[in-house]
């Protein structure tokens, strides 16, 4: 029996050590911060209150779910919601509503709805009936065209949500609601904000990370005049930026663009730092994930939009998703995840801040010191 005791031993001492070199391999990868005293790292670290998180359904009895690849249809469209709020605060906030991409779900960035939240905004994310991660027959971006209407739902619904049925004191204010978005929720986004049609004009703000744009004209873009940024990785192999990002300020002036050099797709959800933080692009397992819901539609088909008078250019050739492989190397997904969250709380602050000075300063963060702090950063705008 003392040789099993020995043994046993030896297994615990080997396993300490395994644990202790891989929190050793943990911390030395770990992604490089801003520096103390910058600007950028008082941001990334700033919060003014605690945050709470509470899930919710809303259902929208009014419009169908479609039948999906075998799977039955559905007379309504049913919302599970995940809504982050700051901890005991009254009084009228910002409102922020959050677009996931394809194959993804509400949480996607927890990391920037929960920051928010900390700086006094209400946000929420809901998951999609048709394309989210869980969707019943595989997700379907062809469902694209029917969530503008679903984010005008989840607005109305927040806004009259009870006081007695909502876990804070606080309520949305209908004078400032913003959209953010990721991959297939930019063009959600995009849709919202700008569509001829579908647009919410309660919008005043969107950030659109990664998001399509190529057949979206400066016609599109001059149905509202809510600000807009525009965030793209140059490393991105699903949405490729020369024909996004790139052209994005031509297309919508008065826009602005946050480029990050050596962004990858993947790299912008929460999930990949750590969890891709040793690969030097993780974009090839997105590329896989994607292509396999997407069917034989290889690209995104702007037709399903409207035509030129709405301000859709369906004759621009829209890049094959993931159609250069391997994706070029990619930095740090735990950088491009910080360079994310400060740029989006910069941009909203800029927006709905109720002090000037305050709204000036977030401006000047996001387009003077977080290019600084950030190498890999370099910011645009136009007038």
């Amino acid at each position: 029996m003392r040789w099993l005791k020995i043994v046993g031993i030896g297994l615990v001492a080997l396993l300490v050590v395994l644990l202790t070199a891989a929190g050793a391999v943990f911390v030395l990868t770990s992604p490089e911060r801003p520096a103390e005293g910058t600007a950028s790292r008082a941001w990334l670290d700033g919060r003014d209150f605690l945050v709470g998180q509470t899930d919710v359904i809303f259902v929208d009895e009014s419009r169908p779910t479609n039948e999906n690849r075998g799977v039955p249809g559905k007379p309504e469209r049913t919302f599970p919601l995940t809504v982050w709020y700051p901890r005991d605060v009254e009084g009228r906030l910002p409102l922020i509503v959050h677009s996931h991409g394809i194959l993804s779900s509400r949480t996607e960035l927890e990391y920037a709805a929960a920051h928010l939240a900390g700086l006094g905004y209400i946000v929420a994310a809901p998951d999609y009936p048709l394309t989210s991660g869980s969707t019943e027959g595989g997700a379907n971006a062809l469902d694209v065209v029917n969530q503008p209407a679903d984010i005008s739902f989840l607005i109305d619904s927040l806004l009259a949500w009870p006081g007695n049925e909502r876990p804070f004191a606080a309520e949305p204010d209908p004078d400032r609601i913003g959209l953010s978005g990721y991959s297939l929720g930019g063009l959600t986004s995009y849709l919202t904000t700008y569509h001829p049609r579908w647009r919410d004009p309660r919008v005043r703000a969107t950030a659109a990370i990664a998001g399509p744009s190529t057949g979206f004209t400066t016609r599109f873009f001059g149905n509202s005049d809510a600000q807009l940024l525009s965030i793209a990785g140059t490393a991105d192999a699903l949405i490729e930026y020369a024909s996004n990002g790139a052209t994005m300020l031509e297309r919508a002036p008065g826009s602005s663009l946050l480029v990050i050099n050596g962004g990858s797709h993947l790299g912008f959800a929460g999930i990949a730092d750590p969890a891709f933080r040793f690969m030097d692009n993780p974009d090839g397992i997105a590329c896989t994930a994607v292509l396999g819901v997407l069917d034989d539609q290889s690209s995104v088909d702007y037709s399903l939009f409207g035509e030129m008078d709405e301000g859709v250019d369906t004759a621009l050739a829209s890049p094959e998703i993931c159609g250069d492989m391997p994706p070029p190397e990619a930095i740090h997904p735990g950088r491009q995840i910080m360079i994310t969250l400060i740029a989006l709380s910069s941009f909203f602050e800029s927006v709905f801040a109720e002090d000037p000075m305050r709204r000036q300063q977030a401006w000047e963060q996001l387009s003077v010191r977080l290019p600084a702090d950030f190498a890999e950063t370099s910011f645009e705008t136009t007038p």
